[in-house]
């Protein structure tokens, strides 16, 4: 493989590292082990670059590398080590010896891995992948979860009788079709139902989304989410201990009301009148209930998605670690559940690819509520949602949260944090300028957001970034 100097120059000036590009200084050496965990990981994330020699922190340059004199050396060790080929070529850049490692992108339903270990790139450290990023690999070659059986030998008046066709249509904004065949006809088209020969087959898709009785399908039964409201802030005493038993799409605008209907409220008094206020906004609800549903781990057995809701809170928690960082949720998406993810935004269930968590991210500012909180713990991904909290009463993570989140939410809307955009956020008064020029220094700090412009030398008109951006 060819590398030139001009495509040297062209990954300096990327904005970061992304999927795949890894830079390392290695001035006089790089550990052959470390090597040859980065090039497993580099496969197994679809293939990229291991480039020794530059700096890994913008501004990135390059400083020269000493380790791996031989190329040719090198690249028959990695052939003998890990079993296949990877390109290595020398730079001589003008300023020092650059080493650029070609990793190729691991086969179809195969995991790459160094005697043993199957390890992935997290930051600038190497960790072991999970069981859950294994599996979803080794199952590249099967069909996919929504496309696999969930009932066959179906009539068609089972099928009929088994899925909801008048919610679909409802919320399709179709008329319903004069005959059977017509609704069978456009469940097929949706590749809810298959034909096979005189009876029909239910999909996964259908069923899990249009299920009348989701305990009518055996595999399907543990994937009904549950709703528990409990009293006070932990787990002691359960109010409210509700499984779903529709489809998803059937039964969500339900789901979504009950949920919104028990969320603790707020009384105000306005010209003696009593209202109640609700503590979440339902925009968000909607949106990270969805979110749930879609991108949980279908193959995970033993879990479902699970709805908690507390005095000063409102967990969600779905089967499966994330396919993107929780600290990139504001701006990418990936679904793992890509055909249950089309049908529920066609049917208006979720917001548009990619504008799901900033909006939510939105609702939460408006409301004036602390930063949700995105965690994965074991094998599950959780989302927090926080009572309302005076920023006073706010610790300094909540607070480096929150600035990061604001930084993302308007870096998206083509904007930038700026000491008055932030306090507009906490709708705090101007006053309050030097405290938030404090929250800005703990997030640059945390490395959770940075300067827009670095090069400026002005405090007082300084606009931040997230990061990544």
């Amino acid at each position: 493989m060819n590398i030139t100097l001009d495509e040297l120059d062209q990954w300096l000036a990327s904005p970061s590292e992304d999927e795949h590009l890894e830079f390392k200084e290695a001035k006089n050496q790089f550990d052959t082990n470390k090597l040859y965990d980065y090039c497993v990981a580099l496969a197994n994330e679809g293939g990229g670059k291991l480039v020794l020699g530059v700096t890994d922190k913008r501004p990135r340059r390059v400083v020269g590398s000493q380790a791996f004199l031989n190329t040719g050396d090198i690249a028959t060790k990695i052939l003998e080590r890990l079993h296949f080929r990877v390109d290595v070529t020398a730079l001589a850049h003008p300023t020092g010896r650059v080493v650029v490692f070609a990793i190729p992108p691991r086969p179809h339903g195969e995991a790459r891995h160094h005697d043993g270990r199957y390890v992935m790139r997290s930051g600038d450290s190497l960790v072991p992948m999970s069981p859950d990023q294994l599996r979803r690999i080794h199952d590249e070659g099967k069909p996919d979860w929504s496309m696999r059986p969930a009932r066959e030998t179906c009539s068609a008046d089972n099928v009929i009788a088994l899925l909801d066709a008048q919610t679909y249509f409802e919320l399709m904004h179709q008329p319903y079709p004069a005959n059977r065949d017509g609704v069978l006809s456009q469940f097929e088209h949706e590749q809810f139902i298959v034909r096979r020969g005189a009876t029909w087959t239910i999909n996964n898709l259908g069923a899990i989304l249009f299920a009348k009785k989701l305990d009518a399908f055996d595999l399907l039964a543990r994937k009904a989410p549950r709703v528990i409201v409990y009293e006070g802030t932990g787990k002691l005493n359960t109010r409210i201990d509700r499984p779903g038993g529709f489809g998803y799409a059937v039964g969500f605008k339900n789901l979504v009301a009950f949920i919104s209907q028990n969320t603790t409220r707020n009384e105000a008094i306005e010209q003696a009148l009593r209202r109640e206020v609700k503590m979440y906004p339902e925009l968000a609800i909607r949106e990270l209930v969805a979110n749930a549903l879609i991108h949980q781990d279908f193959d995970q057995s033993g879990s479902s998605v699970m709805f908690e809701l507390y005095d000063d809170r409102f967990e969600l928690s779905n089967p499966g670690e994330p396919t993107v960082p929780t600290s990139r949720f504001i701006d990418r998406n990936r679904s793992r559940n890509e055909r249950v993810a089309d049908v529920m935004r066609r049917l208006g269930m979720c917001e548009e690819k990619g504008s799901g968590i900033d909006r939510v991210i939105a609702e939460v500012e408006v409301y004036q509520l602390p930063a949700p909180d995105f965690r994965i713990a074991g094998d599950q991904t959780s989302v927090v949602l926080f009572a309302p909290k005076p920023f006073e009463s706010m610790d300094g993570e909540e607070r480096v949260r929150a600035a990061y989140q604001h930084a993302s939410l308007r870096y998206v809307m083509n904007q930038r944090l700026t000491n008055q955009s932030l306090r507009e956020r906490f709708k705090l008064p101007d006053s309050k300028a030097e405290t938030m020029s404090r929250v800005i220094r703990d997030a640059i700090d945390a490395r959770q957001i940075k300067p827009d412009d670095p090069t400026s030398g002005s405090k007082r008109f300084a606009k931040y970034v997230p990061f990544w951006a």
